[in-house]
């Protein structure tokens, strides 16, 4: 890569509008930073972590409320973005504000002016005129605000050149983005260290916008066809350790009642192995997923550099709780990655999403380390319908390691997806059905499915019965009929079955809802485990609990006792059979019927899981 001139005039702005998790920097200004710095060492990089002085100013409750749903953060700053839609914004906030998850005291107009008011207090203190270029990151939820601050810094700096990146672009769509919104100079496809470098290079060189050669990955002024494709890192160990210095500064001056302890993001890879296994109709991944398109191929970092980042970061920022930002975690190097971990000797809180057929013995390791949370790749609780969204695994793996993680006292936040266009009334039996043996472990979180531009389903959407595919409806209530019509947006619609799969799946809301009620009724919210067992050696004690009733109790000896602990694993009866030789299928189906009947077992296929945690599985690690 070209060096810098050893006394660069201008600086590099790197820049994250609202609204991300404020609790974490941004991880991609943290690698871009170093990266960059990497390279042209006399450059100066700032980040800016526009978002988290949003949340301190309109309150991290509120904040945390707004982020975590679409419409909400995209309507706030598409009034003003498009003032003569500002109406139209409110009615979609207020929409969106209703139902379940309803947003309390929060004022429309007031929360507007109080974010356009903090975004000219940035501008003021910034001198875009020393910036070399604005680079920014999106990311679902900031793609209004992200679009607000390039319009407002091009209209006081008309010839500072902007860069537009992240994983909340739709590849595709790069041509028709700098068309319908002229203020963004470059486009970066997929990941953008490399091509962010180069443009960087080029443009010390003096040369204006408009002048810059093609660039691998970007799609730049006057070149439409040049730049295409993406242009990544061959290898992630090239990738130094974030930096994160502007986003702990900026922290570091607000008031001690308006300070916490952030979380840090850490990547060990990116992309998705699963992603690269095909189905028989010849698509990739899991069917509903988009959150891969800006990579090709699955790169991972070695164990050694992952805990050399992870102690690198939480000792200079002085923070323990780390986020794995992978969408699934490497097939291999696992243990020894969480094992170093585990060897630093630090009371780390680790979040990981992680593949649903996860050992138990990897998850051990992992939680001597210091995982806390997780989010588990279930969607789906149907083998049915789990086969249709491609996700290699059966309801009874996904019970399983629900188990697992209940014992180990590993917090799962895993999503049931419901809706998926083309599922069917045998999918919701078998989810009801399924329901009543995942009682005893945390709910899962219901979720409708949405579309999303360039996923497999979107790719395949006749297979589907989808007649129709078009940008979200909201989105005509946040941008005006031309930007509308001209791009392919994030989240989609179609027409199809989409009423009926409403219909369909109501059953499954409400039992999800009464999972959610009786668990905690089972748990004393929380506190107790609804199914557990003790181990005495010669023989186990089950402890049932039961809603509005006394508790059952019961005790399983010899080889009943053995067979239950060997199904903690979910097993075939054939493997049972062989595993004790001393007993025929005679004697062991009722038994194994026994305990499906009294839910103290799952069975599918002929495979059994038994379901009861130990009592004392999460204080054992």
């Amino acid at each position: 890569m070209p060096s810098s001139p050893s006394e660069p005039v201008k600086a590099l702005a790197l820049i994250s509008a609202p609204w991300p998790l404020h609790s974490r920097p941004s991880v991609q200004l943290g690698v871009l930073k170093a990266y960059l710095r990497q390279q042209f060492p006399s450059l100066q990089v700032d980040a800016h972590h526009l978002y988290l002085s949003v949340a301190r100013e309109v309150g991290y409750k509120l904040y945390e409320q707004i982020s975590a749903r679409t419409w909400l953060a995209e309507s706030v700053f598409a009034a003003l973005l498009f003032p003569d839609r500002h109406g139209e914004a409110r009615k979609l906030f207020v929409r969106e504000s209703r139902g379940p998850r309803r947003l309390a005291g929060a004022d429309f107009d007031r929360l507007v002016i109080t974010v356009g008011e903090l975004a000219e207090r940035w501008l003021d203190s910034v001198d875009g005129s020393s910036w070399l270029l604005a680079g920014f990151s999106n990311s679902l939820c900031q793609f209004t605000a992200t679009l607000y601050f390039i319009r407002c810094l091009k209209r006081r700096w008309p010839a500072l050149p902007t860069v537009l990146g992240g994983a909340g672009l739709v590849p595709a769509a790069a041509d028709s983005l700098r068309v319908a919104f002229p203020e963004i100079d470059f486009v970066v496809s997929g990941e953008g260290e490399r091509p962010l470098a180069a443009l960087v290079a080029h443009l010390l060189q003096g040369r204006p916008a408009s002048a810059v050669t093609p660039v691998a990955g970007v799609n730049a002024p006057g070149s439409e066809s040049d730049g295409a494709g993406f242009d990544q890192m061959p290898d992630l160990a090239d990738l130094p350790v974030p930096d994160y210095e502007d986003y702990f500064a900026l922290l570091g001056t607000f008031s001690s009642k308006d300070r916490f302890f952030p979380t840090l993001g850490v990547e060990m890879s990116r992309g998705c192995w699963w992603r690269g296994r095909h189905a028989e109709d010849g698509l990739s991944g899991c069917r509903f997923c988009n959150l891969n398109l800006q990579w090709q191929g699955y790169r991972f970092k070695g164990a050694g550099q992952v805990v050399a980042e992870v102690a690198a970061l939480t000792r200079r920022h002085q923070v323990l709780s780390v986020a794995f930002m992978d969408n699934v975690l490497p097939l291999s190097g696992g243990p020894e990655t969480f094992g170093g971990l585990a060897a630093l000797k630090m009371d780390l809180a680790l979040f990981a999403e992680i593949r649903a057929t996860t050992a138990r013995d990897d998850l051990e390791i992992m939680r001597r380390a210091g995982l806390r949370e997780v989010q588990i790749g279930i969607e789906a609780l149907s083998s049915r319908l789990l086969k249709k969204l491609n996700k290699g695994t059966r309801a009874i793996d996904n019970l399983e390691i629900m188990r697992h993680c209940q014992e180990l006292g590993i917090v799962n936040r895993s999503n049931l997806l419901l809706e998926f266009p083309g599922s069917d009334a045998d999918d919701v039996a078998e989810t009801l059905q399924n329901l009543t043996f995942a009682t005893w472990f945390k709910p899962l979180r219901p979720v409708s499915f949405w579309l999303g531009c360039g996923s497999p389903v979107w790719q395949a959407r006749r297979g589907y019965g989808m007649r129709a595919v078009f940008n979200h409806p909201n989105y005509a209530a946040i941008f005006p009929e031309g930007p509308l019509r001209g791009l392919c947006h994030m989240i989609q619609a179609y027409r199809g079955d989409r009423g009926h799969q409403r219909v369909l799946w109501r059953p499954v809301r409400r039992g999800v809802a009464e999972w959610k009620s009786q668990y905690n009724a089972l748990s004393g919210n929380g506190r107790e485990q609804p199914l557990s067992y003790r181990d005495g050696r010669d023989f186990i004690i089950i402890y049932q609990r039961r809603v509005n009733a006394d508790r059952l109790n019961h005790r399983l000896t010899g080889l009943s006792r053995k067979i239950y602990l060997y199904c903690l694993h979910h097993r075939s009866v054939p493997s049972i059979l062989q595993r004790f030789g001393g007993i025929d299928a005679g004697r062991l189906m009722p038994f194994l019927r026994e305990m499906v009947a009294k839910r103290l077992m799952f069975e599918e296929n002929s495979r059994y899981l038994s379901l009861a945690v130990n009592s004392g599985g999460a204080r054992s690690i």
